[in-house]
């Protein structure tokens, strides 16, 4: 899949280095994070000061930090602890002029024991807390001892870890002040402040504590958690109006400015803008808390004015990101958007998202930009997303289907009409192929022979020159067009890509690729389709290596014709997909029953029609209620990935993958196993890179034998090593074995579950990596060691396809004598009728064809895909032209039959493969029954007593 795109961000646990329990740590092993302190603002002089992290009084989340209430919500770790009433005098010299209570904490035999309060409920992740404690110490040492400030957190499987926050040195003479501060990069399942420190046998003292974030204010404190109505601002202070009140640093340091780099930054708009300093991390960033101010199952856009700016840096991602917690503590983080951004410019970053449940939490905050760079904010705003007007279908004026818009094709006229793209030579020589090429034939029925001239293109410098034609006022809008040609090259070392290519204004559009060899003629086709006005357009073929020659021949671009192609799937469809059925009624009160009434009804189409799911999905019951009623499979976008169930190592999450095959099991929905693993480089998690060749075969072997044995007979497939035909990671530190090998032993482990390879690109001509030929080899080559291979994945991320290059390689595959399966299915257009055209092609292509027993849509609800303008239904469950045009083949590929029965007492009809319900009037009697009709050729016979 060519992700991961898009809706989320994949996070990383906390882990401390140290696995080693409390009472075995020092002192001297903690290190202090690297957070910065919030530095303190006096709001009387906003002009002066704007260098801060906050600008009002923030709340403290220590609760009873003063002691007053005695110890309640305190905890003695291990010890002894009480409260000295205020003058009481208990410690001479220390406390003899305090007028308030204080801790003691003592019987202490340890330096780690002290006295902890759990404050889970009240941190989030990514904020900066600041710590100061009034502390002394007393007991029978020499000169001072230290007391420290320390979190112990706790994550699932109750691995624990211990966050160092400040030291100080404290001697008997008075009170100290502990000063210091701390950031979750996550949120644990429970977070614990605790102080301790000085040495066995002394006395910890604590006359209070204050754990602050400047962002937190009294009034965001009193504010209330429900829900605000849809005119209350969901961002507070979006301008910096008011400084950086209700903003604050996610790991790191904001500042307020009103321009700045020697006054060449200034802001956009409004008087103030804020940076995002001192990041140590790509997820550092300046940060606002919206809990309570959104609400679930309502769309929203965020609008954000950003620029970057730093050191030698002079672009970078700036992403814009929702941190939400659910009510269990489970964390989530929500890509709303992403810019290339620059430090010369501001620009603006815009996206929607959406909750599908009510979060405890809800933190938007920017991230993104490499460590050191700082993040400038200027103004960020989040409204309800507008409901766009509906859309029109475009209806290209004097579209000519099937015409060639090339010039010169045949090249009658020499070279005219075409010019060498760079400084290379033309000419035009014989000896090409007379016939037009397959897929184009397909589209095109019966043509011209080709004229068997083609142009020959030498002296090539570089790998993009060839020959090439301005194409700009032939071009229409929305049309979907086909391209088609022989090539050819010379002399060269190795086989060669090749490709057509258009240059649409200052963006490259992918025509179609092949890998040609010395001698060959070989067919390349492929589609475009241009959805708004260029300037120019220009169509070229190139890919060679400089030196080698190309040649091209026959060159065709042409709108293809749909209509024409659905008519001839219709027809295919009726053939492969429906069987003749003869039902034949008997029993005992059946009496004479010629002319009886018969109503037959199919249920359910038995060909699988699934869609990717997430777990954040099932959440919301409008997702479910369109997912159960009209699909009956099911794939996990990322919950069965190695990186979600394994995202350190040993620290095995399965909760999310069990949850959604709960919601499956009980919902009838069978599950495709996506996938053991992933063999592209970039999806590989960190702790794996780190591994030896011994250590990773063990990893390998012990994610084969946990996820199989586990989930044994859950899963009806397994894509056991996800699009092989695009990395190489396991088998180039392991072995070329290593690849057959995972299919071997996934199958010893559930022999039930059929084993499947799956890639990209396969279907639509744009990549020579994945073609068919190359991908018939791959499988060839597995089989050949051993590998049972069960079936073949076809992901279909594809644009403007065209039928007779999907079912071409379609039929090639087929030679292989395996099912196939498509199984990430999306088109994407901003035009909804468009898209809702391209689903139809993919859904009509793979239905009319013998070797596909399936298809799977990698999604259907906006913001929850991996491709913008892929979906089905938008964010706030609104049906689309292309959900709409799902339902409509779904509904047409059911069989609805009425009439009468014969003499003898049967009725027939010829329906699509499912389940039925037939109902019969006998003597003003309703009987119904049902049944199912398989795949066959003969006829079905199915008996009936009624």
């Amino acid at each position: 899949m060519k992700r991961l795109t898009a809706s989320s961000f994949a996070r990383r646990l906390f882990k401390s280095n140290s696995d080693h329990a409390h009472s075995q740590r020092s002192n001297e092993s903690m290190e202090k994070p690297p957070v910065i302190t919030a530095d303190s603002f006096d709001s009387k002089s906003p002009k002066e000061n704007r260098e801060n992290t906050g600008s009002y009084d923030a709340v403290n989340i220590i609760h009873n930090h003063d002691f007053s209430e005695g110890l309640h919500l305190w905890r003695a770790n291990c010890c002894s602890a009480f409260v000295v009433p205020a003058g009481s005098g208990y410690h001479k010299g220390i406390t003899e002029d305090v007028g308030c209570s204080y801790a003691v904490v003592t019987d202490r035999k340890e330096c780690w024991q002290g006295l902890e309060q759990d404050i889970t409920s009240r941190v989030s992740a990514g904020c900066v807390y600041t710590i100061s404690a009034c502390v002394g110490v007393s007991g029978a040492f020499h000169g001072s001892t230290e007391v420290q400030a320390t979190l112990r957190l706790v994550y699932q499987n109750s691995e624990t870890s211990y966050l160092f926050i400040s030291r100080k040195s404290v001697t008997e003479e008075g009170w100290q002040i502990l000063e210091g501060s701390f950031s979750l990069s996550t949120m644990p399942n429970q977070a614990i402040f605790y102080l301790e420190g000085p040495s066995p046998g002394s006395d910890l003292l604590i006359k209070s504590v204050k754990i602050t974030c400047p962002s937190f204010t009294d009034y965001e404190s009193s504010r209330p958690t429900s829900s605000c109505t849809d005119d209350e601002k969901i961002i507070v202070n979006a301008n910096f109006d008011d400084s950086l009140y209700s903003w604050s640093g996610r790991g790191c340091k904001v500042v307020c400015h009103d321009s700045m780099a020697d006054a060449n930054i200034n802001p956009t708009s409004g008087k103030y803008f804020a940076s995002a300093t001192d990041r140590t991390q790509s997820w550092n960033g300046i940060q606002q808390d919206i809990t309570g101010r959104v609400k679930r199952k309502q769309a929203y856009e965020m609008t954000a004015v950003v620029r970057v700016h730093g050191h030698n840096v002079t672009n970078a991602d700036v992403r814009g990101t929702l941190w939400v917690q659910a009510a269990d503590n489970l964390e989530q983080y929500i890509g709303i958007a992403k810019a290339q951004v620059t430090d010369k410019d501001w620009v603006q970053l815009q996206g929607k998202f959406l909750l599908n449940d009510s979060p405890s939490k809800a933190v938007i905050f920017l991230e993104g930009p490499p460590p050191g760079t700082d993040i400038l904010l200027n103004s960020l705003v989040v409204n309800r997303a507008a409901k766009p007007p509906p859309p029109s279908p475009p209806v290209p004026e004097n579209a000519v289907y099937g015409v060639n818009i090339i010039t010169n094709t045949h090249l009658n006229n020499g070279t005219n009409g075409w010019f060498p793209l760079g400084d290379c030579t033309m000419s035009v020589k014989t000896g090409s192929p007379h016939i037009i090429p397959p897929m184009a034939r397909d589209s095109l029925g019966a043509h011209e022979r080709l004229s068997g001239r083609y142009i020959a293109v030498t002296n090539r410098t570089q790998t993009w020159m060839g020959p090439a034609q301005v194409i700009t006022d032939k071009v229409k809008l929305y049309l979907t067009y086909q391209i088609s040609a022989w090539v050819r090259v010379g002399r060269a070392s190795g086989p060669q890509n090749v490709s057509v290519a258009l240059g649409v204004d200052d963006e490259w559009v992918n025509g179609g690729q092949v890998e040609v060899s010395n001698d060959q003629w070989r067919e390349i086709g492929g589609s475009f389709r241009i959805e708004k006005q260029a300037a120019k357009v220009m169509v070229y073929v190139q890919g060679p290596a400089s030196g080698v020659d190309l040649m091209v021949a026959g060159l065709h671009i042409f709108p293809v014709d749909r209509r024409a192609r659905f008519n001839h799937l219709k027809r295919q469809t009726e053939k492969i997909r429906k069987r003749d059925v003869i039902l034949k009624f008997s029993g005992s009160d059946s009496g004479c029953l010629l002319g009886t009434p018969v109503r037959v009804r199919q249920k359910q189409n038995s060909f699988p029609f699934g869609s990717c799911i997430c777990r954040t999905n099932i959440d919301n019951e409008d997702f479910n209620d369109f997912f159960v009623k009209n699909f009956n499979w099911a794939v996990f976008g990322n919950e069965l990935k190695w990186y979600s169930t394994e995202a350190q190592q040993g620290n095995f999450n399965y909760r999310d993958a069990d949850e959604l095959l709960n919601f499956c099991y009980k919902n009838n929905i069978e599950v495709r196993g996506h996938c053991i693993f992933w063999e592209v480089e970039s999806t590989v998690q960190a702790w794996i890179h780190s591994l030896n060749k011994n250590e990773l075969m063990i990893a390998v072997q012990n994610r084969l034998s946990g996820l199989l044995t586990r989930f044994k007979g859950k899963f009806k497939h397994y894509d056991v090593n996800n699009e092989m035909m695009h990395g190489s990671y396991h088998q180039d530190r392991l072995g070329k074995e290593i690849w057959a090998n995972m299919f071997k032993k996934a199958h010893e482990l559930d022999p039930s579950a059929i084993l499947f390879v799956n890639d990209y690109h396969v279907e639509d001509g744009c990549d020579t990596r994945s073609s068919p030929e190359k991908y018939i080899e791959h499988i060839l080559d597995l089989q050949d060691q051993g590998a049972p291979v069960g079936g073949i994945g076809i992901q279909g991320h594809i644009d403007s396809p065209v039928g007779p290059i999907v079912c071409s390689a379609l039929d090639k595959l087929s030679i292989l004598g395996l099912p196939i399966w498509f199984t990430e299915v999306d088109v994407s257009s901003k035009n909804e009728h468009v898209r809702a055209d391209d689903l139809e092609v993919m859904l009509r292509e793979a239905f009319a064809h013998p070797a596909v027993e399936g298809v799977i849509l990698w999604g259907f609800w906006e913001l929850f895909m991996s491709r913008e303008d892929a979906h089905l239904i938008n964010a706030e469950g609104e049906l689309n032209e292309a959900g709409k045009r799902y339902l409509a083949l779904k509904q047409e590929w059911l069989s609805h039959a009425h009439g009468h029965t014969d003499d003898q007492g049967q009725y027939s009809f010829r329906g699509y493969h499912g389940s039925y319900e037939v109902e019969v009037v006998i003597a003003s009697k309703k009987i119904t029954k049902t049944f199912v009709v398989d795949k066959g050729d003969d006829a079905l016979v199915i008996s009936i007593d009624i």
